[in-house]
C-alpha cells in the first residue's frame, strides 16, 4: 500500500506515475498535505506532526508492506520522515524532469514529467 501524503492527489498523477505506483506498491490512499503557514514556529510544525503521525502509524499496522509518498513543506516533511523511519516505515519522494518555458511577460510555464520514486535515506 502507498499513502500519498502530498498536495498532488493521485487522481491527477500522470498515467506513468500511477502505473509505477500501482505496480510497485499496490493500492494508493491519498492524504492531503497540511497547510503550513510560512510564519509557523517549530512548535506549530510539531503540533501538525502530532496530528498526522498517529493516523499514518495506525494504517501501517493494517497494511503490509507499507510506504509513504511524502512531498511538501520541507521542515514538516523532514520531521515526519524522521519519525516514520524510526517506526521502520519507508518514505519515498517522486522525482520528475521539469521543462520550463519562459514567456515574454516574465511568467513561466512548467511541465513536469515523472521519472521515478526515490526513498528518503
Amino acid at each position: 500500500m502507498l499513502i500519498n501524503l502530498s498536495n498532488h492527489p493521485s487522481s491527477k498523477w500522470s498515467k506513468e506515475q500511477l502505473r509505477v505506483a500501482t505496480v510497485q506498491y499496490g493500492e494508493i490512499q491519498d492524504i492531503p498535505f497540511p497547510e503550513v503557514p510560512p510564519a509557523a514556529t517549530p512548535e506549530a510544525i510539531q503540533h501538525i506532526v502530532q496530528k498526522y503521525i498517529p493516523n499514518i502509524l495506525k494504517q501501517s499496522k493494517q497494511e503490509t508492506p507499507f510506504v509513504v509518498h511524502i512531498m511538501g513543506e520541507m521542515t514538516l516533511v523532514f520531521r515526519m520522515v524522521t519519525i516514520l523511519q524510526q517506526s521502520d516505515i519507508t518514505c519515498i519522494a517522486s522525482t520528475s524532469f521539469r521543462d520550463t518555458v519562459e514567456h515574454p511577460d516574465g511568467s513561466k510555464t512548467f511541465k513536469f514529467s515523472f521519472v521515478q520514486f526515490r526513498a528518503y535515506f
